[in-house]
């Protein structure tokens, strides 16, 4: 199994609209290294799930229900989507302060490359996210 974190704008697609649909394609990622990481990612990965901009806060846990395919809000195939569908939701939201704070996550890739939407955790990061958030 494999850690991901996810980032998406809660204005635009947030954590409850997630859980209202059950499952959504994560479609419109355009830089290579997050399609990368698209392409990654296995069935029932654990994907955690960050309310970015306006928000700045880890708030639940998606699964990944199918693997990468062709994203068609392009024309160009090799850009790609996967499906996610709603795990648990946090008791409480793991802020970006408090994931700064943490020096156990000084490595993390939200801090290290924070412009980048889709990005790998190693197991400690999940887990100590998971830990603060429940």
């Amino acid at each position: 199994m494999q850690y991901w974190l996810v980032k998406s704008e809660p204005e635009a697609y947030s954590w409850a609209d997630l859980v209202k649909d059950g499952k959504t394609s994560w479609t419109g990622v355009r830089n290579f290294q997050a399609r990368n990481n698209l392409g990654q990612m296995k069935k029932d990965d654990l994907v955690l799930f960050y309310h970015s901009v306006s928000e700045k806060a880890v708030v639940g846990i998606a699964r990944v229900a199918q693997e990468a395919y062709p994203d068609s809000t392009s024309d160009d195939a090799r850009w790609l989507t996967v499906d996610l569908a709603p795990d648990t939701q946090f008791k409480q939201a793991v802020t970006l302060d408090q994931i700064k704070k943490d020096t156990r996550l000084e490595n993390i890739a939200l801090l290290k490359q924070s412009r980048l939407s889709v990005m790998p955790l190693k197991p400690e990061e999940f887990e100590l996210i998971l830990g603060i958030g429940n």
